[in-house]
């Protein structure tokens, strides 16, 4: 089959804050210097920001250091945080704890409310004006590799391929982008950098990564909370589970709300966005949101394993940025800054090996000792335990954490191990189903409802992008062993068991990646579907 080519220097696969950043720096070193390369940056996504789910708090180091007068140009914060606090929920009451009271380490004052879909869109323009290129619609499928097995680039998906593997009149193969150096920015778990890590065991001696499930909803309501931000710990979870919620009060009397939950719980029919429904009932909550109008939904995987479930970050021919790196602070429970500072390292990095003509492992390995010696390094080396301390439960770890806070990150043992999340599930003991609420259509919300309001658009004719590689597995032993818990963990209703069978319903998925991370066995593969498909995460 006679494919398109197209040679690029340097070739960013993913234009959310990290890839975005590495065009940035990558560009600012080479205007600076004189030099020439080009940078195209791939964005699956049919419009840059349509995959960057909206409403998120900042610190603004990452930024300020990339572009140091960013909010000079523009920038589109929603406002710096004047208010900020922690309240525990039981399933009436909460108690709060006010950001004077806070460990400097949680604290937000200072920090920036931001639209996530507005900050990349900002972000693209800054590339583009800098000579990068900033292509969305074009969904990596495949790694291309040249000579002694070093990535080489990306082999983009083909399009107009019906549901049963047959061109349709409108077929057209998938470019291939060759490069000199591949970034791989596709956020947590994207499907080529988690097969590239298997691949060149990137993660060979490591922690395994562990994640969580952020649910997100963005409100219009009556009261301006702008520059508010609440955390909360507590109901409806039980102490055996890791997780939270949190508001943000957004311009335009907008709130983000949502609701974490690490994928660690156990309970194979515990359902995240049956608990995020569930946790706007309380009356905290239920008051700020009277009145209010639901405007968008999204959900996504985020890698909580911390430092030492990092995996290497370089090889032949390529890097790892933001969370594909594990660039995520989960203290914090902050990633923008993280994955700016990785693009900005990796840039660095890369300008060398263009001026050296040497893309190899050896030359490549600059960034990650740029990493070493870096804030970002140090940052998440006092958080290094966080995550892993919370494994006996909520208030073990909250000791834990708090020695954490006061030892620099030592605790016990120099190194707390996990392992992934799937192998915490408990087989089935026969008791009965947890209770579900009701929804009411007006405070909480189906799954089905939620993805309406998440945008999400596929073309529905094409091979289904989430692959079941054993389709026996799940018929014969999930269903009996684990009662398939694709159907409970899953927050858009893409699994269904319907008579005994599996019914997916691909057209739903919002490309969080739980079931990629979830399942039990394993079998589930979360693959890019056509160029464009997918949520539009875009601010109303």
């Amino acid at each position: 089959m006679e494919r398109e080519s197209l040679d690029v220097d340097v070739l960013v696969l993913g234009a959310g804050p990290a890839g975005l950043a590495t065009a940035i720096r990558l560009r600012q070193i080479l205007e600076a210097k004189g030099e020439e390369a080009s940078v195209l940056v791939l964005e699956k996504g049919e419009e840059v920001g349509f995959h960057s789910l909206s409403g998120a708090v900042m610190d603004p180091r990452g930024m300020r250091e990339l572009i140091p007068d960013f909010l000079g140009k523009g920038f589109p914060t929603e406002g710096i945080v004047v208010r900020d606090q922690i309240r525990f929920f039981t399933a009436r009451n909460s108690i709060g704890v006010g950001e004077r009271f806070l460990p400097r380490d949680l604290r937000n004052g200072g920090n920036h409310v931001v639209s996530l879909y507005r900050v990349v869109r900002w972000m693209k323009e800054q590339a583009e004006a800098l000579g990068a290129d900033v292509y969305p619609g074009f969904a990596g499928a495949e790694v291309l590799l040249g000579e002694g097995g070093a990535v080489a680039g990306v082999r983009m998906r083909d399009s107009g391929i019906d549901r049963k593997g047959e061109k349709k009149a409108n077929f057209q193969a998938g470019m291939d982008v060759r490069a000199k150096v591949v970034v791989f920015a596709e956020g947590p778990r994207g499907s080529l950098s988690k097969d590239l890590t298997a691949r060149a065991r990137l993660d060979e001696g490591r922690n395994a990564q562990v994640y969580a499930t952020g649910l997100k909803e963005v409100w219009e309501v009556p009261c301006d909370l702008a520059g508010s931000v609440v955390h909360t710990l507590g109901w409806p979870l039980d102490s055996s589970k890791y997780g939270g919620g949190w508001i943000y009060g957004m311009g335009g009397r907008r709130l983000s709300i949502g609701f974490v939950v690490g994928l660690d719980y156990g309970d194979p029919r515990f359902d995240p966005h049956e608990a995020f429904q569930r946790w706007k009932t309380h009356p905290f909550v239920a008051d700020l949101l009277e009145g209010g109008t639901l405007l968008r939904y999204g959900a996504k995987t985020i890698p909580e394993g911390g430092y030492f479930a990092m995996p290497r970050l370089y090889g032949d021919g390529f890097v790892l940025v933001g969370d594909a790196g594990g660039f995520l602070n989960a203290r914090r429970l902050k990633g923008i800054h993280l994955a700016i500072k990785s693009g900005m390292l990796a840039a660095e990095a890369i300008a060398e090996a263009l001026a050296a003509k040497d893309f190899s492992a050896a030359r490549l390995r600059r960034y990650e000792d740029l990493f070493e010696v870096s804030w970002a390094k140090e940052e998440l080396w006092s958080c290094r335990n966080f995550r892993q301390a919370f494994s006996p439960g909520l208030w073990p770890g909250i000791l834990r954490a708090g020695l954490q806070l006061l030892l620099g990150g030592r605790i016990l043992s120099a190194r707390l191990t996990s392992k992934i999340d799937p192998a915490h599930y408990r087989r089935l003991d026969g008791s009965p189903a947890p209770a579900r609420i009701p929804f009411d259509g007006k405070r909480t919300f189906d799954k089905l409802t939620d993805v309406f309001h998440s945008g999400t658009v596929h073309e529905e004719d094409q091979p289904a992008h989430l692959q079941v590689l054993d389709p026996k597995v799940c018929a014969e032993r999930c269903e009996k062993e684990y009662g398939n818990p694709c159907q409970h963990f899953c927050p858009a209703k893409v699994y269904e068991w319907i008579e005994g069978r599996l019914r997916i319903n691909a057209a739903n998925c919002v490309h969080c990646k739980t079931c990629d991370v979830a399942d039990p066995y394993q079998v589930i593969r979360w693959v890019v579907p056509e160029g464009g498909g997918g949520p539009k995460y875009v601010d109303l």
